[in-house]
């Protein structure tokens, strides 16, 4: 007999078989290969099929019970499923096994490649979860990758120096200048190529060239030496921007969305005083006249506990210096308690010549109550915006522009009736608004107006 090719085989046949009287296995084999031979055609003869390698071997299982013979037959098949149902059918033509009458039902066909496809689908579940975490980058991670390699690649040189810079920094309009390499290495992997980079305290002749020509925004560190920096260079070149990295903070150590928003929040540099705000920071960080070693963390309650020291002790202060100045001029001056008495008799006319005078003082500071409505509330709605609003003289709004763009704009206006916007007022700011006949110039904070103008009543809310 053949054997069963395991490699090829599609289904298995499994029939009951129940025969009358005690018989071996060999007898029912060549029972089902005789009573079938010649059944089908010599196309689908038993003997040929199994010698081809088309059928397997014929398994029987038998177990004697009362005088019967009762077991199971197995048939492997590598025919298709047609040619397989139609051998299945043969088997039950078996009526008699020797000189026993014998009974063959098939009780089920069974398509062994289901095994199969069970395992290769667990096996191809294996593979793809191995494939996934071990093997393939996820696509973030190759664009991340691909986007340093261009951005390393796209690093440049300027000018003799050969200073950092993005790629065509010298035809664009307007420049980020940054400290070093690394900064500029960090803005490009963020899509930010209009950068170029100082490399040293020392401003390059390059530099100076670049903010003649072009519109500058200085971004520097949140440290001591940011500071030093912004100095150097505001001796040496033009800057209208400035932009500061958080406090403690370096440019090539921030986010893509941390680099934003410090750009955002650039200032111009005549509002930034110089040094970009360190002066504001300065008198956030000592609240009282004395300096103190402040704590390196609060809790809420303790830090309102430690600014409000710092309010407490001016008034006191202020106090003390006025009970001493109060106490000088007992002794020297005895007479001044008659001058209120001699006032109203002897000189009535010289005291309401002089009046307006000193009332002038006090009319400059009640300044800010007769800054009409709309305004305060235009001053309300622009806080927080970075705009400015330019007010004709029937206080209509001319235009809406950024802060930025205040200066140029108030230039090309022949007049104009108000200025209200979201920043600081600077001398600069207070004389080109009295220059173009401006009645009020509204802003947040005051900054350093040392002359107030005559024409134009400057408000400040903070």
């Amino acid at each position: 007999m053949g054997k069963t090719y395991i490699d090829t085989v599609k289904y298995l046949v499994y029939a009951n078989v129940e025969i009358v009287g005690l018989v071996e296995k060999p007898d029912v084999v060549g029972a089902i290969f005789g009573q079938t031979e010649g059944l089908l055609g010599d196309d689908m003869d038993l003997r040929d099929l199994q010698k081809n390698g088309r059928i397997g071997r014929i398994e029987v299982e038998l177990n004697p019970r009362g005088g019967r013979s009762i077991g199971r037959i197995k048939l492997p098949s590598s025919l298709d499923m047609v040619e397989t149902c139609i051998l299945a059918a043969a088997l039950e033509t078996v009526d008699r096994v020797g000189p026993c009458e014998a009974r063959i039902g098939v009780e089920k066909i069974e398509d062994t490649r289901n095994s199969k496809r069970k395992v290769l689908v667990d096996r191809a579940k294996n593979l793809l979860k191995s494939l996934l975490t071990t093997e393939i980058p996820e696509s973030k991670e190759i664009s991340e990758m691909v986007r340093a390699e261009v951005k390393m690649a796209e690093i440049a040189e300027f000018g003799p120096e050969k200073l950092p810079c993005g790629p065509g920094i010298d035809k664009l309009d307007s420049i980020i200048i940054v400290e070093g390499r690394a900064d500029v290495i960090n803005l490009l992997k963020n899509d930010i190529n209009n950068v170029i980079g100082i490399g040293g305290a020392t401003v390059p002749a390059s530099i100076v060239k670049l903010c003649r020509e072009k519109e500058v925004t200085l971004f520097l560190d949140g440290d001591r030496g940011g500071d030093i920096i912004l100095n150097q260079l505001a001796n040496a070149a033009e800057i209208e921007f400035v932009a500061r990295a958080p406090s403690g903070k370096e440019v090539e150590e921030l986010t893509r969305k941390e680099l934003i928003k410090c750009l955002r929040s650039k200032v111009p540099y005549e509002q930034s005083n110089g040094s970009a705000g360190r002066s504001e920071r300065r008198e956030e960080e000592k609240p009282s006249y004395r300096q103190e070693e402040r704590p390196s963390s609060f809790s809420g309650r303790e830090e309102r506990r430690y600014e409000s020291r710092g309010r407490e002790r001016r008034p006191r202060y202020e106090e003390r210096r006025r009970e001493e100045v109060e106490r000088l001029p007992t002794v020297p001056l005895p007479p001044v308690s008659s001058a209120p008495a001699i006032a109203p008799i002897e000189v009535p006319k010289a005291i309401a010549q002089e009046a307006p005078a000193p009332e002038a003082a006090p009319a400059r500071a009640a300044a800010p109550i007769e800054v009409p409505a709309e305004l305060l509330a235009s001053l309300g709605e622009l806080e927080g915006t970075l705009k400015a609003r330019l007010y004709n003289k029937e206080m209509g709004v001319v235009k809406e522009i950024a802060v930025r763009d205040m200066i140029k704009a108030l230039n090309e206006e022949a007049s104009v009736g108000a200025v209200v916007f979201d920043g600081i007022i600077t001398q600069r700011l207070a004389d080109l608004a009295e220059a173009k006949g401006a009645s009020v110039l509204v802003g947040v904070k005051m900054g350093n107006v040392f002359r107030k103008p005559v024409s134009t009543l400057v408000y400040a809310k903070a």
